[in-house]
């Protein structure tokens, strides 16, 4: 027995164990699939990209307009730096070979930052001539661009009118109007009151009952072209009768639309209504321009939006050469503007208790859309619901918040409630009504309505809850 052998292993030594045993074939190192470093790459890429946009989306506000701003290339700078967008709108309807009158006009505005809108109708009857006693036909607004087919003339009087500096024109024919509803639509809309009118001569026919309808293209240039029926009759006075009927339904029906265009599903259509406007629109606002607003335009809630009419007067024919002519008034008309547009312009004197001193003669007195106090203004609420509850309810908030209701009364139904300045109320305070009741659109009726002797009509509708 060799007792020099032992049963122990030996400890491998560094350096054998790091030689290659040549009987043992030795395996191959694997080596990573060009396919899959390509796919690795990419979802590193997509991942630091992602979340590269997810930041710039939170950054620009998140939600659909913070990507929307964030897909066309925008910073969180950059909605700072977007001033009011302001357009002039006029519509045209084609149906009559060579005539071309403008007879809807509108100043639309909306600012991306406040979230603030306005819709400022134009009679189409104003005045635009050099002496009332001798007007014609083409000295009213809506003649202008039927004589010139310059839109930038239509600018100028309207700039002319509200002291505006409008640069931007969009003339929507009769075609786009039709297509965009029928884009976007139908339209919920509540139909005012029952309109019956034919005219055979422009194979026009208006046929509608009052309610809530679904309105499609070709109803809802129907329903824009509505003045009066057949045996004369008209909006119901507490809507405005006959051209301020037809410019505030104009308007609402516009705040509907706006409302149908903004939802989710209609901002996939946004190539489309595109392809609309570029084929019926005449504008010199480009896309470039429009683009920038787009992304805010999806957070626009339409109980931002303020519509009023410009405030005038129609003289008699007698004194007018024969001729129906709306006068605008220069001072109301002054006012309005710089409620609606420069409300950091107006004086301490007109925003102070909504109080408006006439500091022209350096008195105290006050003109005649000044009111003191919350108490001074006489509010008139009509009930459009069928629930009485309502009309309390809105009297009570009212009242408890200062204000003098002196008269309320029902009124036929109406989907959305309406708050009508009809006195030239300081906005301070139609904010502050609407901001009580908690719904409600600021309308300027001009002393039309239901009750002159009111400073404001308030018209509830089915949108207000208890």
């Amino acid at each position: 027995m060799n007792n020099n052998r032992t049963n122990k292993r030996q400890k491998p030594n560094s350096k054998n164990n790091k030689k290659k045993n040549p009987n043992i074939k030795q395996r191959p190192k694997k080596k990573m699939k060009t396919w899959k470093k390509i796919f690795l790459v990419i979802l590193l890429i997509l991942l630091v990209a992602g979340g590269v946009f997810a930041y710039r989306v939170y950054k620009n506000g998140g939600g659909l307009s913070g990507m929307l701003a964030t897909v066309v290339g925008h910073d969180e700078e950059t909605r700072k730096n977007l001033g009011e967008l302001q357009v002039l709108l006029m519509g045209v309807s084609t149906d009559q070979e060579g005539v071309a009158l403008t007879d809807t006009i509108i100043v639309a505005s909306y600012n991306p930052n406040t979230q603030k809108a306005v819709l400022l109708s134009i009679p189409r009857d104003s005045f635009t001539g050099e002496n009332t006693k001798r007007a014609v036909a083409s000295d009213k607004i809506n003649a202008i661009y039927n004589l010139t087919r310059e839109p930038k003339e239509t600018v100028e009087a309207v700039n002319e009118l509200t002291g505006l500096d409008l640069q931007y024109y969009a003339i929507v024919q009769t075609e786009a109007l039709i297509e965009l509803v029928d884009a976007i639509g139908p339209v919920e809309y509540y139909v005012p009151t029952d309109m019956n009118y034919d005219d055979t001569s422009q194979d026009l026919h208006i046929h509608f009952e009052e309610g809530l309808q679904e309105i499609d293209g070709q109803a809802a240039e129907e329903l824009l072209r509505f003045r009066k029926n057949n045996d004369g009759t008209s909006f119901p006075s507490e809507y405005g009768d006959n051209d301020i009927g037809r410019m505030r339904n104009q308007r609402e029906f516009i705040t509907a639309v706006v409302e149908q265009t903004v939802k989710l599903e209609n901002i996939t259509k946004l190539g489309s209504i595109l392809d609309i406007a570029s084929r019926n629109l005449i504008t010199n606002l480009n896309f470039d321009v429009l683009k920038d607003y787009l992304p805010y335009a999806v957070e626009f809630n339409t109980q931002n939006l303020q519509t009023a009419s410009l405030p005038g007067s129609v003289p008699n024919l007698n004194q007018t050469n024969g001729v129906s002519i709306f006068v605008v008034d220069e001072e109301e008309t002054e006012q309005l503007v710089k409620e609606l547009f420069y409300p950091e312009e107006l004086t301490e004197e007109e925003t102070t208790d909504g109080n408006t001193t006439n500091t022209a003669n350096n008195t105290n007195t006050t003109s005649s859309h000044s009111t003191n106090s919350k108490a001074s203004v006489k509010i008139e609420v009509l009930n459009g619901t069928s629930n009485g509850k309502v009309l309390q309810d809105v009297v009570n908030k009212l009242k408890e918040e200062g204000y003098n209701v002196s008269r309320t009364g029902t009124t036929t139904s109406t989907s959305k409630t309406i708050i009508a300045n009809k006195n030239d109320i300081a906005t301070t305070i139609m904010s502050n009504i609407k901001e009580t009741i908690g719904v409600g659109s600021v309308t300027y009726s001009n002393g039309e309505g239901s009750s002159s002797k009111v400073d404001v009509t308030i018209i509830i509708g089915k949108d207000y809850q208890l």
